[in-house]
């Protein structure tokens, strides 16, 4: 009997990951994709002697990919090399910069000089998140999200009050701590990536456990040596990749997509896997009839922040700078709710800075730097033309130049701009958005976009939009839940 066909569309982080579990299963798997690289957000870019990440630059939950690769047999020092890095990245406030160090002793050091007692606080803190980690891990991630029976275990129902899915991070973090700094330190990774810390549950202090134990780590070579392996992996597998084909509609006939149409051929699969962005496929590849959620629905989701992104080379290598640097010099909450109330460009942006050539020299031509700027933006600001992507460009490098003593406008011997327009173009990209859905909680499991199709029944999803999540890790994971739900469906 002849293998199932699948057609994945799309080869980012979760359709890599849903293309090896299909193929392992026993499927043939063939994966299309728009560009001529696999890697979607995660793709790099190769200019000038400088080799930047063009989207995801934190390496967390090392647990995760070393999982991932163990379902093959393999483990991730087979594809590349891990460093920790510590200091695990510098905080500037306006009084300063902080090395936050990845020594836990250390660590609580830091805090108690912040706040008398907020090192046992922090123990304690760590506690509860390391349970929220490790029971959102190994018992919610992994669940395909479609009904509410999924999450009738004992165990969870038992520790539904620890996991605190009620209660906002805001409020938790405060409970512990009074210091201002502290608590942006521990709110910094649901603001980036999800939502207000009022409107996110404390159940995403577990992103503080994966930050501060799980450690922050970088694969030598960059980010882009993660996509490499898993893409070996897949090749391992016989899963078959075809690049620069744009998919253009999902022929369905009764309720059963029967054929992907591309740019370039079409495509016969038993069942079709979207990892490309969801509300595209469900808007521009489905005809109306066959779409599982209305426009007032996509309209009415609270999305995660859209980016405005710099890749920068310099001609000279820069002192006192470390590989991860947030500058939360600006007041804090006036950039948050610029993001996630207002909706306009902040005026005084928070903003990122990842220098991988502070870590390996090899992304960066001899005695050169290389510099990746993020500033969090509200989805949907479309008027991101180069007037306004220079404007935060000065305010940004000014400030830059300012905390650590040296200049570099001088020194730019590259630069390229990326936003809204940029995230529509390439990855055809619901508002612009970078990150998906904010981690709120009417937007968590079982009330996040379906992973399998509601009016067609061959048509699954996986990705950012929907679940668990947004974030590296989370995409793998996704990856893996449809795949399984897909062998489960139709073996």
């Amino acid at each position: 009997m002849a293998a199932k066909k699948v057609v994945i569309i799309g080869s980012g982080f979760s359709g890599l990951s849903a293309a090896c579990f299909m193929a392992k299963a026993g499927w043939q798997v063939t994966v299309i994709e728009k560009h001529s690289i696999p890697g979607g957000r995660a793709r790099k870019m190769e200019a000038e002697g400088f080799t930047f990440d063009m989207g995801p630059s934190w390496y967390w939950m090392p647990d995760v990919f070393e999982r991932f690769f163990n379902h093959f047999g393999h483990q991730v020092s087979d594809y590349y090399t891990l460093i920790r890095l510590n200091p695990s990245y510098r905080v500037y406030w306006q009084s300063g910069g902080v090395d936050i160090p990845a020594n836990y002793s250390d660590l609580k050091k830091l805090f108690e000089s912040f706040e008398l007692g907020a090192g046992v606080q922090l123990d304690a803190f760590l506690k509860e998140a390391e349970y929220k980690y490790k029971t959102g891990i190994q018992k919610l991630v992994l669940k395909p999200g479609l009904s509410l029976g999924e999450f009738v275990e004992w165990d969870v129902i038992k520790g539904v009050f620890k996991l605190d899915l009620f209660g906002s991070m805001k409020k938790h973090v405060a409970g512990y701590f009074k210091d201002e700094r502290l608590r942006e330190l521990l709110e910094f990774p649901v603001l980036f990536l999800g939502a207000l810390p009022e409107n996110t549950p404390a159940l995403y202090s577990l992103m503080n456990y994966a930050d501060i134990i799980g450690g922050t780590w970088f694969p030598k070579g960059g980010m882009y040596s993660v996509v490499e392996g898993i893409f070996e992996v897949a090749k391992e597998l016989g899963v078959i990749f075809n690049f620069q084909k744009n998919v253009t509609k999902l022929k369905v006939n009764n309720g059963i997509v029967s054929r992907v149409i591309t740019s370039d051929g079409d495509y016969e699969a038993d069942v079709v896997i979207g990892s490309a962005d969801y509300h595209f496929i469900e808007t521009s590849l489905l005809e109306t009839e066959y779409r599982g959620y209305s426009e007032k629905y996509w309209q009415s989701r609270v999305m995660a922040p859209s980016c405005l992104i710099y890749y920068v080379g310099l001609n000279k290598k820069l002192e006192n700078i470390k590989h991860h640097m947030l500058f939360f010099d600006a007041p804090f909450k006036n950039h948050a709710e610029k993001i996630y109330t207002t909706k306009e460009w902040p005026d005084e942006p928070l903003f990122y800075v990842s220098i991988t050539t502070a870590t390996d020299e090899s992304l960066a031509p001899s005695g050169c730097e290389n510099l990746f700027f993020l500033v969090p933006v509200a989805a949907g600001l479309e008027n991101d033309d180069e007037q306004l992507r220079e404007h935060y460009f000065k305010k940004i490098v000014a400030r830059l130049e300012s905390k650590t003593g040296q200049s570099i406008t001088e020194n730019i011997v590259y630069k390229r701009t990326y936003a809204y327009s940029d995230f529509v173009s390439d990855y055809n990209s619901f508002k612009g958005n970078a990150y998906g859905l904010a981690n709120t909680l009417k937007q968590t499991a079982i009330l996040k976009p379906s992973i399998r199709s509601r009016k067609v029944k061959n048509l699954y999803y996986t990705g950012q939009l929907t679940v668990p999540g947004p974030g590296v890790p989370p995409s793998l994971i996704s990856g893996e839940v449809v795949a399984k739900q897909v062998v489960k469906d139709w073996q």
